[in-house]
Order: C-alpha cells, then sequence, then structure tokens
C-alpha cells in the first residue's frame, strides 16, 4: 500500500506541474494578446504633420502609451504611416471604429488594427473577447476631470441599474485619468448607453463610449489549475486514490473467485459473499472516517454482492443440516438502502435563501422608487435626495458651468523645456504685472510617464503664475488666452485655488 501511495502522489504531481506549467503558458499568451490589442496601425499620415498632432487626435480615446513613427534619416521626414499604442484595449478599439477615413492634415488617414506576427495570438483574442460578452460592461473615455464617479453615474443611470461605474484613478487621490468603465444589469440597458451618450458633450468634452472587449479580470485564466496544492491535501488525496485502488482490485478478485465456484458448487450462491464482504470491511473502515461512500467512488457492486453503505460486525453463521452445507441467518443479505444525501438538502436550503434575498431585494427596491417618488419634505430628505436621467445631466453641466473662483493662471505651451532659463521667471512676472500685482510665477516641468528613471519621456512645462485679486487673474487669463509667444500659441486658463495651495500641480 506504501508504493501504491508513493506511485499514486508521484502521478499527481507531474500532473500538477504540467497543470502549472499550462497556466503559465497561457497567461504568457494572454499578456501578449492583450499587448496586441491595444496597438493601431495608423497610414496615410500628411508628411506635414508631427507626433503631437497625431497624438492629440487619438488621445481623447485613452491613454497613449507610446507613439512610433518611422522617420527617414535622408528626408528627415516620417514615413507616412505610425503605430499607436494604448494602455487598453478598449481605446484602440474606439479609434479604430472612429477615426478611420477621418480629414487629418489634408488626408484621409487609414486606421487599422493589430498589426501582428503572431497569427496564434488571434485564437486568444478570441477567448478574451468572448469572456468579454459575459458582462455588459461599456467603456467611457474623455471624461471631463472635474467630474467623479457619482457624477458620471448620476448620468448613465438614466439607462438602467448599474452594477459598478469605477473610474482610473490618476497620480493624486482625487483626480482620474479620463476613462472608466460602467457595468449594466442587462445588455440592454448597456446598448441604449453606447447609442445615446457616444459623442455626448458633457463638460465641454465629447464623451467616446463604446463596449469593453476585455473582462474585468483580462489578465487572469478561469482555470483554477494554477493554485499549488498544499502538500497535505496531496498526501491525502494519493492516498485515498491507492485505497480504492485497493478496493477495485479486492473487488475484482472477488469476482473472478464467484465464477470459479460457481461453476463446481451447487450451494447457493450467497456463500462466496461472506469472505469478500469481510475482506472489503478494512478497507471500506479505513475509508469511512475520510466520508467517502461506496456510492461516491462509483463502485458498481459485481452480481451476487452486496456492499452495505455502513459495515458492522458479519452477521453469525448458523448450523444447518449437513446436506445443506453452512447457511446465513435470514438477515445477511438485505437490500442496501440508500443514505439520502446532503446535496439535496443544501440546494433546496440555497434555493429558498436565493428567494428570499430576491424577494427583499424587491422590496427594497420598491421602497427606494416610493421614497425617490416622495417629495422630501425634511431637510435631510432634501440633502439626500437622488437624481437621474436628464436631471443628473442638468445638475452636472451646472457644476461644471459654475464659476470657479481663483487667483491663479495656469499658462500652457508658452515655452519648450528648453527654453527654460533663469530669466524666464522674471520675464513672465514682468509681462504679467501689467494686469495687477503678482504674488508668485511658478515654473513647472511635468514629465509625461510614471516611471521616475524615464528620462526619454516627454516634458511639459506649465507655468503659474498667482494674482492678488480674481478679477486681475480674468484679466490676464482674457488677454493671454490665444496669443503667440515665440512662435508658440498659448493657451491661458483659471487653475484650482485649492489644488495651487497644496502644491499640487497635476490639474
Amino acid at each position: 500500500m506504501e508504493q501504491s501511495i508513493k506511485m499514486v502522489l508521484m502521478k499527481q504531481t507531474l500532473a500538477h506541474q504540467q497543470q502549472l506549467m499550462a497556466s503559465q503558458r497561457n497567461q504568457v499568451q494572454r499578456l501578449q494578446a492583450l499587448a496586441l490589442m491595444c496597438r493601431v496601425y495608423v497610414g496615410s499620415i500628411s508628411f506635414e504633420l508631427k507626433e503631437d498632432t497625431i497624438r492629440q487626435a487619438f488621445l481623447p480615446f485613452g491613454p497613449i502609451k507610446s507613439i512610433n513613427m518611422s522617420w527617414d534619416p535622408v528626408t528627415q521626414k516620417h514615413k507616412g504611416f505610425a503605430f499607436v499604442e494604448y494602455d487598453i484595449p478598449e481605446a484602440a478599439q474606439l479609434s479604430l471604429e472612429q477615426m478611420n477615413g477621418v480629414m487629418l492634415g489634408g488626408r484621409n488617414i487609414k486606421v487599422v488594427g493589430r498589426p501582428s506576427n503572431m497569427p496564434q495570438a488571434q485564437s486568444v483574442i478570441d477567448e478574451i473577447t468572448e469572456e468579454a460578452k459575459q458582462y455588459n460592461r461599456i467603456y467611457v473615455a474623455s471624461i471631463h476631470p472635474d467630474l467623479t464617479e457619482d457624477d458620471i453615474k448620476s448620468v448613465f443611470e438614466a439607462f438602467g441599474p448599474i452594477k459598478t461605474c469605477k473610474l482610473q484613478q490618476g497620480s493624486s487621490p482625487h483626480r482620474h485619468k479620463g476613462f472608466g468603465f460602467i457595468e449594466y444589469e442587462s445588455k440592454q440597458a448597456a446598448l441604449e448607453a453606447i447609442a445615446s451618450m457616444n459623442l455626448f458633450d458633457l463638460g465641454g468634452q465629447y464623451l467616446r463610449v463604446g463596449r469593453a472587449i476585455t473582462p474585468p479580470n483580462a489578465l487572469h485564466c478561469h482555470s483554477s489549475s494554477s493554485s499549488q496544492m498544499p502538500t497535505a491535501a496531496a498526501v491525502a488525496a494519493a492516498a485515498a486514490t491507492a485505497k480504492i485502488q485497493a478496493m477495485d482490485a479486492v473487488a475484482t478478485n472477488a469476482v473472478l473467485g464467484l465464477s470459479k465456484l460457481s461453476s463446481t458448487l451447487t450451494q447457493p450462491a450467497i456463500l462466496p459473499t461472506m469472505p469478500t464482504l469481510q475482506t472489503l470491511a478494512p478497507v471500506m473502515q479505513t475509508l469511512a472516517p475520510l466520508g467517502i461512500q461506496p456510492t461516491q467512488l462509483g463502485l458498481v457492486p459485481p452480481p451476487g454482492i452486496a456492499i452495505p453503505t455502513s459495515f458492522r460486525t458479519p452477521t453469525p453463521v448458523i448450523q444447518g443440516n449437513p446436506g445443506l452445507g453452512m447457511l446465513p441467518a435470514p438477515s445477511v443479505v438485505t437490500a442496501p438502502m440508500l443514505a439520502q444525501t446532503p446535496v439535496a438538502t443544501n440546494a433546496q436550503e440555497a434555493l429558498r435563501r436565493a428567494q428570499e434575498q430576491a424577494q427583499q431585494k424587491q422590496q427594497e427596491e420598491l421602497q427606494k422608487k416610493l421614497l425617490e417618488e416622495t417629495e422630501p419634505q425634511t431637510l435631510q430628505q432634501q440633502e439626500n435626495m437622488s437624481i437621474k436621467g436628464q436631471s443628473a445631466r442638468h445638475l452636472v453641466m451646472q457644476k461644471l458651468m459654475r464659476k470657479i473662483e481663483s487667483r491663479v493662471v495656469i499658462l500652457r505651451n508658452m515655452v519648450a523645456p528648453e527654453d527654460v532659463d533663469e530669466s524666464l521667471q522674471e520675464e513672465i512676472q514682468d509681462e504679467c504685472s501689467k494686469f495687477g500685482g503678482v504674488d508668485r510665477v511658478i515654473i513647472y516641468n511635468e514629465k509625461q510617464s510614471d516611471e521616475v528613471n524615464d528620462d526619454d519621456a516627454e516634458v511639459i512645462v506649465k507655468i503659474f503664475v498667482e494674482f492678488t485679486a480674481m478679477r486681475e487673474a480674468e484679466a490676464a487669463r482674457d488677454a493671454l488666452n490665444g496669443r503667440f509667444f515665440g512662435g508658440r500659441l498659448v493657451k491661458a486658463e483659471l487653475y484650482d485655488q485649492a489644488l495651487f495651495d497644496h502644491s499640487d500641480f497635476s490639474g
């Protein structure tokens, strides 16, 4: 028995290692497939366009990881095509659907998807998209930075109940990256939201809404074989398997012995059952503490052998007439009573709990609907009043149209990183002093990468000017916005005073 346990344990370990290796291969293949799903090919690009123009055109669909334009060293121009790689596959899919054939720089650009030299990845991509169809998720991009998850949820709740609404968090705790996912309870609600909200003007930005082509956990396979089996469980499983094999061998020998005896003896066929049950009893008594029953093992008793569900001491044999041989007591052979398994009871209990939860949820939804239809009377009810649909859109628009009370003006695209020198701050302060008193001038170089040691990342220069009064800041914004400084078009706007006071320049 010990050798059998070792052999079974060795086979189980080898099978588990093979399953683990297969799971790791699937994980790598899914990573490669997701990387391909994030890429798009952009062709027929005008030779006068630069990378900044391509980035600006494709950025509304989601965060861009990289843009690769092939440059000709002779002409010092690109070759008319580029590869755009997004952070998420949904952004690439939206750009495929909405940018192909768009006029850009006097040409109709051509956008096609996923150029790849890995044809085997297509099956993995199809598998991922099929998994995504099990969820009623939509992808929303180009979200105004001042909107929150509650704002977006209140707008999109007009199409149906929402399970989850999650915006991707940015570098600071109170900032998002401009995109997120919404999961509805029904597929119809998701389709209506896509049809109605795509290219909807929300706060001066056109939303980009499309279907989600990846499941929530796209990197994780549904197979549970990748989890490592504990050593104790593996040994116990090997022991149980070896015992089952031993029991099968004993049962087979019993059948062979029965067939031989039946051809020579004229006594009733019940005689061989006594030694067979005595042989099987130790095995079954060993398996009994493990909770294993013969019916659970799929063991079918051979003809003439009855395997009871619970073993007890064999019934004593009574002495009969010499001509009849040994006869058992009348109660030896009894039909095995099938014990009622707890599976049916558990299933009924789970069904009853599910019905109770469904009724409770229905009552809560009914009470919530009644509360929404009832006009709030108290101040607390008015503060907790929920709005949806068209009213929510108006509220969000009013929130975005509120006047910003700030004394800080941010100047974008005024200078390049290489133009920043020691005299720039003094020049900015002298120019802005025409509109009022200037308290501070801060020149901030923002690296467009989350990695600290990424020296090749793009750097954007932001200039913050804090005035003494808000009207002075507004006058400077109105005068400087749209002006050219050193051949660059300056964009001036008021900056959030609270963020500036907390030295948060990420806005």
